[in-house]
């Protein structure tokens, strides 16, 4: 049983022997507005808030000794995770992000990119990362341990958290939708309306999730300098 509800987010599509699962990934950018017209829609004018208020908060995070430009890698993830998260609650589309693939395929170059830039230029502060400050000098050792693993993890922990939120999400609303033909005239109603209440509450874990994934990423960047 387990095995055939996870099937469901399997890549099965295919079109003249071509798999085009992965191209969902991609739908987002017909989203972003276009920049042709010389007044700005009110699509535009949202767009340019969302990207200035994400700048803002991106900047403030990573501190004043962070690269000018450095906020644009973490305001395209958010995008980019936002538009696949979004994309997902649609029928008959593949979910990308449920999958380890991609989410593992963006945590884990970042996390590294991070990790040979603050050794290779910092190595004093990566260091001093691993003993935190006022650790009595009998745990020392222990807590480099400790840090030394929990930064490991970061890479995994960033991929999991936001494909098992996402996956969850969808699994609640399979399982309530296959209940649906086995069920009263009478309850297909409250179905219905709890369904729709899961849609929109996968609405806002949608966005959560993408910002979470964006702002740990500018966390563990921050730790570098």
């Amino acid at each position: 049983m387990m095995s055939n509800l996870f099937s469901t987010f399997d890549p099965s599509t295919s079109i003249f022997n071509l798999s085009l699962n992965w191209t969902s990934t991609f739908i987002g950018l017909l989203i972003i507005p276009s920049l042709f017209w010389l007044t700005p829609s009110r699509i535009n004018i949202m767009w340019n808030k969302l990207n200035l208020t994400l700048h803002n908060e991106f900047k403030t995070l990573l501190g004043p000794k962070s690269f000018n430009g450095t906020t644009f890698i973490f305001i395209s993830i958010f995008i980019m995770m936002l538009f696949n998260n979004f994309m997902g609650l649609f029928p008959y589309i593949f979910t990308s992000t449920s999958h380890l693939a991609l989410t593992f395929a963006i945590a884990l170059p970042m996390w590294l990119s991070f990790m040979l830039f603050g050794w290779i230029n910092h190595t004093n502060h990566m260091f001093a990362h691993l003993v935190p400050q006022g650790t009595p000098p009998a745990l020392m050792s222990f807590m480099v341990l400790i840090e030394t693993i929990s930064n490991i993890i970061r890479p995994g922990t960033l991929a999991v958290r936001l494909a098992a939120n996402m996956i969850a999400g969808h699994l609640l609303l399979t399982l309530l939708g296959n209940t649906g033909p086995m069920i009263g005239f009478n309850l297909i109603s409250i179905l219905i309306i709890g369904q729709m209440m899961l849609l929109i509450l996968e609405s806002a874990v949608a966005m959560i999730q993408a910002y979470v994934f964006s702002i740990l990423s500018t966390l563990y960047s921050s730790e570098v300098y």
